[in-house]
């Protein structure tokens, strides 16, 4: 990977080579620099790459060979040039996770959303500037399932010179948490709709690409992390999995979370800790202040809410301190090795203490900025349904159907225009339809029996915002086909975590019990399984923006939609022209 910066400040150089062989990480190192922002620029070759895991030997996309991919590094206030080229037979996007890419949507990357796909020789330059974040947030491949192994950490360090809420750590680790598919991860969701069944599950779970020992074959393929006693380390944890919540803990060692989504939060600590799909955390662990003489593994595995199949299995790295004896010929093998112990496979309560326990600074320095003053209400619902089989045809979903995912019983259809193409150019019409209902046309017990008609509509429909409409959403999951957890992420914006419950939402009670003191703010959330969460922001960035599951089975079944910020008045309140260079369906 190329890296190089420009601009008036001193050049940077960043150490970004890959892991050794057993796992061992590399820290973050940045020569200082004197100018508040630069400009930093990446390359991005996408190509096929072999990879060997679980003794099982395919080529897979990559971003320059790599598995997982090279991180970014940027600092608040940066602008970023990352130039993506396309070397392989797949149409391929960038998303970069978490970015709020204020006036320049056409960065934002999602396929037919803010961009036609960059085809096989296709180049195109992501141009965006890092506004008012810092944290850990990430990338990924946003088109079909091809995130499955294109993905990789986006570290935001903050201005130079403003310093942590939280004591500086000894080291900084990547920790993402992913899925292997020993087949191709094409051919299984394209089956699936074929079919109209469930998907096929991964066959591990891996950290930083890495299965460990709990799996055959993979004793070498284990990612070990190094430490000193006395000592904190930062992990920039991210769940880069396809289709499952995680649990993460480390055995005998206590983690205190700082951070969610790149936003500062008040520091807890906890045993273990739950994230969904799409969301980061930065996590405190501090070392034992004596070498321990024994291993600890750190493991994850999946939270499980639904009724379909799922990857019940475990991923696990190692935790080992440095020997104190220089140059020792000391062997780990010799030392005992604990095992962390996981909360059950479905257990909520768990899910629910520690969604609770996050919550925002709210500081002088780093407040929270949560709409006090709603304009506009919405009420979304999110699950699961059904569509017809193709005629003559019988599927494998229920009662030989098809399944089906939707948000106010809409299907999205995905359009052969980007939406912000056909917005910008005034061509909308055949594109979408700009009439996303405020909430669904027909009520019913969402969280109890189920209705016997499952089928869902289908539509390209968009909800359109004037600028600065600060907004409340209430998503609503519903027991069609079951109950089952949702993390709903919202490309362009933060939004505060206002309220959430179990059972259906009261729009006269449960308000009362809000929080618009100190809510988390976070682009990923999960819906409760048989529950709703509330959440607010404030429409300040015109362009379109993709709203979706992030569980990926059910963004392809249709369980996504999209939010259309028209422009303001002045002019840093208006999209930025698409640039040149923009890939063209």
């Amino acid at each position: 990977m190329r890296w190089w910066s420009a601009g008036s400040a001193a050049t940077v150089v960043m150490v970004g080579r890959k892991c050794c062989s057993d796992g061992a990480f590399m820290g973050l190192f940045l020569i200082p620099q004197h100018a508040l922002a630069i400009t930093r620029h990446y390359e991005f070759n996408i190509k096929m790459q072999n990879v060997t895991r679980l003794c099982h030997t395919k080529s897979i996309v990559t971003v320059n060979g790599q598995f997982p991919g090279p991180r970014v590094v940027a600092r608040e206030g940066d602008r970023l040039q990352i130039k993506v080229t396309n070397h392989v037979s797949n149409n391929i996007t960038i998303h970069w996770h978490g970015i709020r890419q204020l006036r320049t949507g056409w960065a934002d990357g999602p396929a037919y959303v803010t961009q036609c796909p960059i085809q096989t020789g296709q180049s195109y330059l992501y141009n965006f500037t890092v506004v008012g974040q810092r944290g850990t947030l990430w990338w990924h491949a946003h088109i079909s399932w091809l995130r499955a192994t294109l993905y990789g950490p986006l570290i935001i360090l903050p201005k130079k010179g403003v310093p942590y809420p939280f004591a500086k750590p000894y080291k900084e680790v990547p920790i993402i948490l992913g899925e292997w598919f020993n087949a191709d991860t094409e051919a299984i969701i394209s089956q699936a709709l074929q079919t109209g069944g469930g998907p096929n599950v991964s066959d591990a779970y891996t950290i930083n690409g890495l299965p460990g020992p709990l799996y055959n074959c993979s004793a070498k393929d284990t990612f070990k992390l190094r430490v000193k006693p006395g000592k904190t380390y930062l992990l920039r944890m991210i769940n880069a999995a396809l289709n499952d919540e995680l649990f993460f803990s480390i055995a005998n060692h206590t983690l205190t979370v700082v951070d969610a989504d790149a936003i500062y939060i008040k520091p807890f600590e906890t045993d273990t800790i739950l994230i969904t799909p799409g969301q980061t955390s930065n996590i405190l662990l501090k070392t034992k202040l004596n070498y321990p003489t024994a291993t600890f593994l750190m493991t994850a595995r999946p939270y499980v809410t639904g009724q379909g199949t799922f990857d019940n299995s475990t991923v696990a790295g190692i935790l080992e301190y440095e020997s104190p004896v220089l140059h020792s010929v000391f062997s780990t093998k010799k030392l005992p090795l604990y095992k962390p112990i996981l909360p059950p496979l479905n257990d909520t309560s768990f899910a629910t203490n520690f969604s609770k326990k996050l919550r925002s600074l709210a500081s002088t320095q780093y407040p929270a900025n949560v709409p006090h003053r709603v304009d506009k209400k919405f009420f979304f619902t999110v699950g699961l349904g059904t569509t017809s089989c193709d005629q003559n045809q019988t599927c494998q979903g229920p009662n030989g159907t098809k399944f089906a995912a939707s948000v106010s019983n809409i299907s999205y259809v995905q359009p052969t225009t980007a939406l912000l193409q056909a917005h910008y150019t005034g061509q909308s019409g055949g594109v979408y339809d700009p009439d996303f209902p405020i909430s669904p046309f027909d009520w019913f017990n969402y969280t109890g029996n189920p209705p016997n008609n499952t089928v869902v509509g289908n539509g390209t429909k968009l909800m359109v915002l004037k600028f600065n409409t600060s907004v409340e959403l209430v998503m609503q999951d519903t027991s069609i086909l079951g109950a089952e957890s949702h993390p709903l992420h919202l490309h362009g914006f933060n939004f505060f975590v206002v309220g959430q419950g179990f059972g259906n939402y009261d729009p006269i009670k449960d308000p009362k019990s809000f929080n618009l003191v100190d809510p988390v703010e976070r682009n990923t959330v999960g819906v409760p399984s048989g529950g709703w969460v509330a959440i607010r922001f404030l429409a300040d960035n015109p362009g379109v923006w993709f709203m979706h599951c992030h569980l990926e089975v059910h963004t392809s079944w249709g369980l996504k939609m999209a939010w259309l910020v028209l422009d303001g008045k002045l002019p840093n309140q208006k999209l930025l022209p698409p640039p040149s260079d923009l890939p063209k369906c």
